[in-house]
Formats: C-alpha cells, sequence, structure tokens
C-alpha cells in the first residue's frame, strides 16, 4: 500500500507519534566593523547595539523604493526610536538628517563578495546549511522521515507588506525560545531551548499539524512551523482538497439553478446571497472576510464589495448590462474587470444600491459567515473558496482540450499549455507587475530570432545551389548534398519556430502570475495525465520542488483522468 493511503486515524487526529529539534533560530546580530559609520546631520554618531541593528535594516534597503515612501520612513523612524537609547533620543530627531549610505555601501559589497568567492568556499558554506538542514529540517511522524517546510525563525527586519499596507516599515522583532510553543508527542525526545532560554510552553496537541508556533508583534498573527508540501500529511491536504472540488462537479447544476432562482426572491437577504454567489462562480472571486477599521490595509471580497467599488452601465462597448469592478483585493492588488452579467443579477444590483452612500455595503444583510453556512447546506465542505478551486481546475480542463494540437511539437504543445494555465491566472487575477529585466531579456531574445532568421535564409540559398547544381550534374553524390542541405534548413527551421514561441509566450505573460494557480487553485493530475498523454515530460511543467509536491498526482493519474 503506497504511503498516501496507510490506515486512517480517528476524526481529529493528526498524529500519534511526532518528534523534531525545534526551531532553528537565525544568528545574532553581528556589529559592524569599526570604519563604517552611520553619521547625523554630517556628523559620524556611534550607535548602540540594539539601535544599529535596526539601523542597518534600513540601510539595506536604501535601493528600494519602500524607502522612498512616506508611510514606510514615518514607522520606521517611530519604532526605530522606541528602541533608542535616551541620549540618542535626544540627538536623532529627524529621519532627513539621518545618513545610512556608508552602511548600505558596506552590505552591497559584502553580497558582492559572497558571490565572487571561489568555488571550493561555496561548497563549504552550502556543506554548512546541509548540515543544519539535516539537523533541524526533518521530524519524525508516525515512524516516516518528513522533511519541514519552515524549519528557521524569520529574522527580524522591517516590515514590507503587500500593495500599500499602512504597517510597512515597522519594526518586526527578533523571535525568542520565549515566544515559541513547541509541539510534539509526550513520549518523544522533548526538543532542548538555546542555551540559556527556555521555551514559551511545551504542549503534546495530535489535533494539529504544526510543531511550533508563536505570534509575531506586528498583526498579532499566529505563525507556524509546519510539513513540507511533500510530506504525507500535506499531500494527503492537499488530495482531499481537489477531491471536495470534483465532488461541486455533481452539484453544480442545482445550485446555479437554485441561487437563479433566489435572484427573485421575496427576501432581499436571499437576493444578496444569490448575486454574490454569482459573482463568487462566474468571476472566481473570493468571499472576503471582516476585517477590524485601520488595523489592515483597505482590501475587500466579495461579501465585503461597497457601493463604490462597481459602477452600473445599461450599454457599454456594445454590450447590455455591465458591470464595472474597480477594488482593491487580497494583498492589496487591484481588481479591475467589465463584465456583462444577466438582466436580474443587473436590476438587484440597482436595487442594492439605492438609497445608498458610496462607503457603504453592497450586500449589506450578507456576510461571509452566512454565505459559507448556507453552502456547507447546499454540499458537505462547501466554502466560498471551493468554488475558486473547481472553477480554476475546470477552465484548465477545457482550455487544454481546446488548444493542445496532437501534431505540434513539444515547445507547440508547451506554448498551449502555458496559454490554458493563463486563462485561469487571468480568472483568478494574479497579477505580477512587470519584470525590471522584462525588456532586457526580450530584447536578447529577439536578437538570437533575428540571427536564427538570418541563418535560415542563408540555408536556403545553400539549398538552391545544391539543387542547381544536382540539375546540371546529376550525379549521386549532388544528390546527397541536396538531402543534406535540406536537413540543415528543417532543423534551422524547427529552431527559429522554437524561437518565435517562446517570444510568444513571454510576451504574452509579462503581466500575469502563473505560479499561485499552479500550486493552489489548480488539480496537478489534470496536468500529469496531461503530460502522460502527449508525451510531455513531466519536469517541462513542475520544477523539482512541484514534482516533491504533487507527488501523490504524479502516483496516481493516468492519461484518461479526468477532473
Amino acid at each position: 500500500c503506497s504511503r498516501w493511503e496507510e490506515e486512517k486515524k480517528e476524526d481529529g487526529v493528526k498524529w500519534m507519534q511526532l518528534e523534531h529539534r525545534g526551531p532553528y533560530f537565525v544568528p545574532l546580530y553581528e556589529p559592524l566593523p569599526e570604519d563604517v559609520q552611520f553619521y547625523y546631520d554630517g556628523k559620524p554618531l556611534k550607535l548602540s547595539l540594539a539601535t544599529e541593528e535596526i539601523a542597518t535594516f534600513y540601510a539595506k534597503m536604501l535601493d528600494h523604493e519602500y524607502t522612498t515612501k512616506e508611510i514606510f520612513q514615518n514607522n520606521f523612524f517611530h519604532d526605530w526610536r522606541k528602541e533608542m537609547t535616551s541620549e540618542e533620543q535626544e540627538i536623532i530627531k529627524d529621519l532627513g538628517k539621518c545618513d545610512f549610505r556608508e552602511i548600505h555601501k558596506y552590505f552591497v559589497d559584502k553580497n558582492e563578495a559572497r558571490k565572487a568567492l571561489p568555488k571550493e568556499e561555496k561548497q563549504k558554506l552550502k556543506e554548512e546549511a546541509d548540515k543544519i538542514q539535516e539537523e533541524y529540517g526533518y521530524c519524525i511522524m508516525d515512524g516516516h522521515r518528513e522533511k519541514i517546510g519552515n524549519f528557521k525563525t524569520e529574522p527580524p527586519g522591517l516590515f514590507r507588506g503587500r500593495g500599500e499596507h499602512p504597517k510597512m516599515g515597522m519594526l518586526k522583532k527578533r523571535v525568542m525560545p520565549e515566544d515559541v510553543i513547541i509541539n510534539c508527542s509526550r513520549d518523544s525526545k522533548i526538543p532542548e531551548p538555546p542555551e540559556g532560554h527556555k521555551w514559551k510552553e511545551v504542549r503534546f496537541d495530535n489535533t494539529v499539524t504544526w510543531l511550533a508556533s508563536w505570534t509575531e508583534n506586528i498583526q498579532n498573527a499566529s505563525k507556524y512551523i509546519m510539513l513540507n508540501p511533500s510530506s504525507k500529511l500535506k499531500g494527503e491536504k492537499d488530495w482531499q482538497k481537489y477531491e471536495v472540488a470534483r465532488r461541486l462537479k455533481d452539484v453544480v447544476h442545482t445550485i446555479r439553478a437554485q441561487y437563479r432562482k433566489d435572484w427573485k426572491s421575496k427576501e432581499i437577504k436571499k437576493r444578496q446571497r444569490a448575486v454574490a454567489l454569482y459573482f463568487i462562480d462566474k468571476l472566481a472571486l473570493r468571499a472576503g472576510n471582516e476585517k477590524e477599521e485601520g488595523e489592515t490595509a483597505d482590501t475587500v471580497g466579495c461579501c465585503s464589495l461597497r457601493v463604490e467599488h462597481i459602477q452600473l452601465h445599461p450599454q457599454l462597448d456594445g454590450q447590455e448590462h455591465v458591470v464595472e469592478f474597480d477594488f482593491l483585493g487580497k494583498d492589496s492588488i487591484r481588481y479591475y474587470n467589465k463584465v456583462s452579467v444577466e438582466k436580474p443579477v443587473f436590476k438587484n444590483l440597482r436595487l442594492f444600491m439605492k438609497n445608498k452612500d458610496p462607503t457603504d455595503d453592497l450586500f449589506d444583510q450578507l456576510t461571509t459567515k452566512i454565505l459559507n453556512t448556507h453552502l456547507q447546506h447546499l454540499m458537505d465542505g462547501l466554502t466560498a473558496k471551493v468554488f475558486r478551486t473547481y472553477n480554476a481546475s475546470i477552465t484548465l480542463q477545457e482550455q487544454l482540450k481546446a488548444l493542445t494540437n496532437p501534431e505540434d511539437n513539444v515547445a507547440g504543445k508547451l506554448l498551449s499549455y502555458n496559454r490554458a494555465n493563463r486563462a485561469v491566472a487571468i480568472l483568478c487575477n494574479h497579477q505580477r507587475s512587470i519584470p525590471k529585466t522584462f525588456a532586457r531579456s526580450m530584447q536578447v531574445l529577439q536578437e538570437k530570432i533575428d540571427a536564427k532568421k538570418k541563418q535560415v535564409e542563408e540555408a536556403q540559398e545553400e539549398v538552391k545551389k545544391a539543387e542547381d547544381e544536382f540539375e546540371d550534374t546529376k550525379d549521386a553524390k549532388a544528390e546527397a548534398n541536396v538531402e543534406k542541405k535540406k536537413k540543415l534548413l528543417k532543423r534551422l527551421e524547427e529552431q527559429l519556430a522554437k524561437l518565435n514561441v517562446q517570444a510568444t509566450d513571454k510576451e504574452e505573460n509579462k503581466q500575469i502570475a502563473l505560479g499561485t494557480s499552479k500550486l493552489n487553485y489548480l488539480d496537478p493530475r489534470i496536468s500529469v495525465a496531461w503530460c502522460k498523454k502527449f508525451g510531455i515530460p513531466i519536469e517541462r511543467i513542475y520544477n523539482k520542488t512541484q514534482r516533491e509536491k504533487f507527488a501523490w498526482a504524479i502516483d496516481m493519474a493516468g492519461e484518461d483522468f479526468e477532473f
């Protein structure tokens, strides 16, 4: 029996035995050399150790656009001053007078030096890292040696957040053993805290899967040390997730018929729920969670949309009943979309917006909790997120069917795969900013294409010359030469086609992030089956880490797998 299908435990129990070394704490701060100085108002100023450490966090980020943002600067300066000695607080009152450039240069040089190390030095560093990985990076769970995902604590630094996060620049403090709760089994060798320290607590809770936990100081969120995605536990959870989404396939028609009926309900509450569900189903919107005021960035999901986030157009660009969405979603990523919706949805939205201010909730009688409770009634295990997984996976499968041409070569088929993956990323609104190196690498590719075109033209001339010669002489040697030149031409033409495919792929992909959907929303069995069916090596789709994470799917799926 494969390790994916071993004996089941009672409900809620995740393991019987768990033993590990506890987290690896990042090394303590090393003071700057004497000749690297901080300047205030043009004069060198020796900082206390704690103050200097925080100064280096800011100095390292000088070439980053974060340090140009006012909110980042203010949050940093406020938190930095709190950690200063009273003497330092007396002197350092204005961030504008602080000069971190020498410290910045020190770290840039240090980085360059590390990159330039000779091979054997680099090998030595790698061996040291591997030794730490061996010692701290594995645990024993129910007799299996399993890899741990993130066994190191996060180093202290300045909080970045995503998008325009209001807390950017705040000081992320060093995690100490005294902050850490350890979780393991009673009979295991309990991990030792570092010399002179003790754990916050040791518990033996086999209903959770984390090995250690602490609370980070900026958002007061719990951080966990978990198993690596390739572990049995995570693999099972992943597999279960897609099985729930596959169950939705059997009832989705009933659910759609039901919410269509609810658009005409006598209760406004039901109508709001039905319209929100239509958006979640059709547009793969996230449900959105209730949040504390001012705690986090102002981001919303479907249930928390406000009147100001949508505009209604009876007619737009030749389409009827168009809803124009414009809001910041998860991680402050902007969602902008113009969608033609069904007439009853349009009329309902008009009704929901009547007599409301722009900052009022669109769905004022709906919360994510109400919606998910309703979904649970419709199907066991159904939440709004399952719709995203289902719609992403089904889109990939349908697009692969539509786009793959069995006659294409491997490069052509891979372009079709990436196009199918792009359709999903667009559905899920997974964007990225155009990579800084994009223009340069596109230019390099274009130069390669131009050079290859020239080679093709030359090879065409050569073929013509060889054919003329054969016409004249009609001898076997000349005939063989024609074949040889034709073969070369064909090879060059294939290479040119491959480069052109690469350029198309790159251009279409510049603002789209494929990785998120590939790792989190797409049933890997669809991709594995596609590879097996068309003879594409799996490593062309999944890198090593992804192949470890999806080992369960590579084991399971044959070429006829249907999501």
